[in-house]
């Protein structure tokens, strides 16, 4: 018995905590007790929850749980720094540490061998980044880092993103900061949300920390409904496919037809939405269990009829923090700033350094100069221009977010392109009012665009995604074989229950959120024991990994 609880607290690099193991159920259930001991204290309670909150991380990420405290601390001294004083220039200073810090740590952990192999292709070092401080934790301190590789804290991009976002708005006067560390650390480290999401605001959440405990029978049931839905998504939809179809696709997609390719690339498009969108589903549930309130992550997006409302849809959370925090300090609608064209050259001269052939060197070199021209003495084009050029970096950007590699920087660009080509479309198209006709057009249309991008999303490497490229190619010469249909029936079935789920009009979901949430608890009850017994005919052997735990 003593082995077993040693055993539950004891944190594995191999076995992290997620919302499939027994082992967070039963943390979850002493953070309840404790909770509820402590509701009415709200300062114990948020300590309370700080540390229940660091010791979930811990799990996670084991002693990368010190990184993530360090972050906390900086931001929450900037920000009473920030509060304390009017001076311009010591408010930009501090401003300018909070980034540093916080942009340097994530650049270090989740970027430098990227930069490294940028560099390296350069200049023709051979420079190889090195966890610096692993040897000697080791040793003085008993941690296990591993000693050859920087390996990434898992949800680091995440509470970057949440600090940042907390330090900026104290310096625009748009928040006052938290006065006690525990509740500023709690509200960094919610464990429901911390390692994928959705990015909490300050200014959404941290009202919340003060608010008496109060939970009614309705809530207690959506909360149960979101857990319920979240479970499925991940388990029925998101594994099932992986495990049947997309992994195995993704690996060799050579050895694979046109069709099989296609049906993989679909696949993985309900799979990624289902696993993301199960994660934050269940991280709403059991915020709204002990009271807290997440900001809705997903509304639908493969119902988008356009690249641009597909954004507002998708991922929320990042694409309002992209916006208020990169694309309108970089000049929005309205011009394109310094930043912005420092971004463009150099990313064009960077390339045009580093490509590979010379011939390649010389056309982004004579991109530039035609581009050059053009500004100078084309008013039209340099409008255009200042207008779209902050929405491309936004999403390159916010590619490089997601991942460090150029996959990620031409699944990005490919989605701004998408963006400002939309943007351009809807000046010029030819009607204003849209029947069910445009309207499902547009859908197919915008769903065949975002899981076109999605090659650069999930192959692991440029190779393998030209290869699936080249295979997608055949797809058109052959029509599909009864073999083929036999072998891939069962995910094809699943992927079009799940489509079918998603397009279910919105209205009819909300009804039936509704009325789950007022059924009796005996009902509750049989509901969560059927949902288990069905998620776990499909399960896999081992639980797959949440695909956003990797950015």
């Amino acid at each position: 018995m003593v082995d077993a609880w040693i055993q539950l607290l004891r944190a594995e690099a191999s076995k992290p905590w997620t919302f499939l193991e027994l082992g967070f159920w039963v943390f979850f259930t002493f953070v309840l007790v404790g909770f509820a001991a402590l509701e009415r204290k709200i300062a114990l309670r948020n300590a309370y929850l700080m540390l229940a909150s660091w010791f979930f991380y811990y799990h996670t990420s084991q002693w990368y749980v010190v990184l993530l405290i360090f972050t906390t601390a900086v931001d929450y001294g900037v920000g009473h720094a920030l509060h304390r004083t009017s001076r311009t220039a010591l408010r930009k200073l501090l401003l300018g540490i909070s980034i540093v810090s916080n942009l340097g740590v994530l650049f270090f952990f989740k970027y430098a061998y990227f930069a490294a192999d940028v560099w390296n292709d350069l200049t023709g070092f051979a420079w190889n980044p090195q966890p610096f401080w692993a040897g000697w934790s080791n040793a003085h301190l008993g941690t296990d880092f591993v000693e050859d590789v920087i390996l990434l804290p898992v949800g680091i991009s995440f509470y970057t993103f949440q600090c940042l976002s907390y330090t900026v708005d104290i310096y625009r006067r748009q928040l006052d900061p938290v006065r006690r560390f525990s509740d500023f650390a709690f509200y960094v480290s919610f464990f429901p949300q911390l390692v994928a999401g959705p990015i909490v605001r300050a200014s959404d959440f941290v009202s919340q920390l003060y608010q008496p405990y109060t939970v009614t029978r309705a809530q207690f049931g959506l909360g149960l409904f979101w857990v319920v839905n979240g479970f499925l998504k991940k388990v029925i939809l998101a594994d099932f496919l992986a495990v049947h179809l997309v992994d195995r696709v993704f690996s060799q997609p050579t050895l694979y037809t046109g069709w099989e390719n296609t049906l993989a690339l679909f696949a993985y498009t309900m799979q990624v939405y289902a696993d993301f969108s199960g994660y934050t589903d269940i991280a709403i549930g059991i915020a709204l269990w002990m009271g807290f309130t997440l900001a809705k992550n997903f509304n639908s997006p493969y119902k988008a009829r356009s690249v641009a409302e597909f954004w507002k849809r998708w991922h929320m959370s990042l694409s309002s923090w992209l916006k208020d925090y990169l694309y309108i300090p970089l000049g929005g609608n309205r011009s394109g700033s310094t930043a912005s064209y420092v971004l463009i050259f150099a990313g064009l001269f960077g390339l045009a350094w580093w490509a590979p052939n010379s011939w390649v060197s010389y056309a982004l070199a004579a991109l530039v100069l035609v581009f050059l021209v053009m500004y100078q003495f084309i008013p039209a084009f340099r409008r255009g221009f200042n207008t779209n050029v902050n929405l491309l970096l936004t999403m390159l950007l916010g590619g490089l977010w997601h991942g460090a590699s150029w996959n990620f920087v031409v699944w990005g660009g490919l989605n701004g392109l998408g963006l400002v080509s939309y943007k351009l479309w809807s000046r010029v198209r030819p009607y204003r009012v849209e029947g069910w006709l445009i309207r499902g057009l547009g859908v197919a249309l915008t769903l065949v665009f975002i899981t076109f991008t999605r090659i650069w999303f999930r192959a692991p490497d440029w190779d393998t995604a030209m290869a699936m490229l080249d295979q997608l190619r055949t797809a058109w010469e052959l029509a599909p074989s009864l073999a083929m249909l036999h072998a891939w029936w069962r995910p094809a079935l699943v992927l079009s229950v799940g489509f079918g789920i998603h397009w279910i009009p919105e209205r009819y979901k909300e009804q039936y959120r509704v009325r789950f949430a007022q059924l009796h608890p005996v009902l509750w009850g049989l509901a969560g024991v059927m949902v288990v017994l069905l998620a776990y005919q499909f399960m896999a052997a081992e639980s797959q990994p949440f695909i956003y735990f990797q950015f």
